[in-house]
């Protein structure tokens, strides 16, 4: 998605994204616009301006990031220190200098790209491990309450539920969710 006020600049961003392979899903001139485009569209990436009528690329940029968490990729005039603060959120990739070319502006997206698909996939492994650590939990707690009620070793609770996810085929953790559920109602 491009956000930039300057309609001339914006066009120009848009062809060249175009020829060299990328979707533009969306265009916005100010930041009010921008985040309402963000939730319709759910860009992977937004180019954004810094300075813009209405509202600012940068107070844009920190909505879009509590709300969506979208990167944003700064397209700006301007390199005053201030700014540099502002290049410290989470969702910002980093920024582009006015006036741009495809030999400055193309290997930064690159490099963007790979980030996000990078921390796309490190996400996608925490919630992995994440699901794995829940079920471990759940097995665990059915282990602990069938060595109450049964005055069975830890062990052969184990074995227990292994054994009848392996006769009725179905996960461990949906065993373990039965028994849970079963020795509660009986307790």
């Amino acid at each position: 998605m491009i956000v930039e006020d300057e309609s001339l600049i914006a066009i120009d961003l848009k062809f060249m994204l175009e020829d060299n392979g990328y979707e533009v899903v969306a265009q916005a001139n100010n930041g009010e616009t921008a985040i309402e485009l963000a939730f319709l569209h759910k860009p992977q990436l937004i180019l954004m301006d810094i300075k813009m009528p209405k509202l600012d690329g940068l107070k844009a940029s920190k909505i879009i990031e509590q709300q969506l968490g979208i990167p944003v990729l700064f397209i700006s005039a301007y390199s005053e220190k201030e700014l540099l603060l502002y290049m410290k959120q989470d969702n910002i990739l980093g920024y582009v200098m006015k006036p741009f070319s495809e030999k400055n502006v193309l290997p930064v997206l690159e490099v963007a790209f790979h980030q996000i698909d990078k921390f796309n996939r490190l996400n996608g492994e925490i919630l992995h491990k994440q699901t794995q650590l829940d079920k471990r939990k759940v097995i665990e707690r059915a282990k602990g309450l069938l060595m109450q009620a049964e005055n069975i070793s830890e062990d052969e609770a184990y074995r227990k539920i292994r054994n009848e996810s392996m006769q009725t085929q179905q996960e461990m953790v949906h065993i373990a969710q039965q028994i849970i559920n079963n020795l509660q109602v009986n307790s």
